[in-house]
C-alpha cells in the first residue's frame, strides 16, 4: 500500500500540473482571479450566518453550500486531514488559472504537501524563473489551512450564479475536491 506522500506525489505527475514556467507566469500578476465576478470580501463582523466547513485529504463537508445573492457569509473552515488545503471560492475557469499558480508555489517551495514554508512565501521571487516577485498566496477569495488548523474567510456574494468552492493544491481538485456552490436570488 503506497503511502500518502507517495500518493500525491502520483497525483502530481499523473494531472500534468507542474506548468511550464512561462505558463504558470501569466496569471501570477495581480492576484484579482476575477473575484469581481463572484463576490468581494467582507469583514467577520458583517455576516449575517457562519457555515461550518470540514476539509478531509481530499474531501469537503457539507459538499454543496447555498446562499443568497447580497447575503454576507462568514466560512470556518477546518483542515481534519494530514495535508495542505486551501478553500477557494470561484469558478471552474477561476480554479483552473489559480491551480496554475498553486503548482508554480509548490515547484519553488513555497508550499509543501503539508504546509506553508513562510521563509519562501515572503521573499523576492523576481530573480527565479517564470515567477513574479509579488508572488504569494494572498487571494481574498480564499484560505490555505495546514493540517489541523482552521481559517476563516467572509464573502459577500453580489449576484446570483453557480460557483465552485475548491482545494487548488496540484491533484486535489482533480481527485474530487471539489465543492457546489449555489449562490440564489
Amino acid at each position: 500500500m503506497p503511502s500518502n506522500r507517495t500518493l500525491f506525489a502520483a497525483l502530481i505527475a499523473a494531472a500534468g500540473l507542474i506548468a511550464p514556467p512561462a505558463l504558470a507566469a501569466q496569471g501570477a500578476a495581480g492576484h484579482s482571479h476575477g473575484t469581481d465576478a463572484v463576490g468581494k470580501p467582507a469583514k467577520a463582523s458583517a455576516a449575517k450566518r457562519t457555515i461550518q466547513v470540514t476539509m478531509g485529504d481530499n474531501f469537503f463537508e457539507p459538499e454543496t453550500i447555498q446562499v443568497k445573492a447580497g447575503e454576507t457569509v462568514r466560512f470556518v473552515v477546518k483542515n481534519s486531514g494530514q495535508f495542505l488545503h486551501e478553500f477557494n471560492l470561484g469558478t471552474a475557469a477561476m480554479h483552473a488559472e489559480h491551480q496554475e499558480q498553486m503548482a508554480m508555489m509548490v515547484e519553488h517551495g513555497m508550499l509543501t504537501e503539508s504546509g506553508i514554508n513562510h521563509k519562501m512565501m515572503n521573499m523576492d521571487h523576481s530573480k527565479m524563473p517564470g515567477m513574479n516577485h509579488s508572488m504569494k498566496h494572498d487571494h481574498a477569495n480564499s484560505v490555505l489551512v495546514e493540517p489541523g488548523r482552521t481559517g476563516e474567510l467572509t464573502w459577500t456574494f453580489t449576484k446570483a450564479t453557480a460557483l465552485e468552492f475548491a482545494c487548488n493544491m496540484p491533484g486535489h481538485y482533480e481527485s474530487g475536491m471539489v465543492g457546489k456552490l449555489a449562490v440564489q436570488r
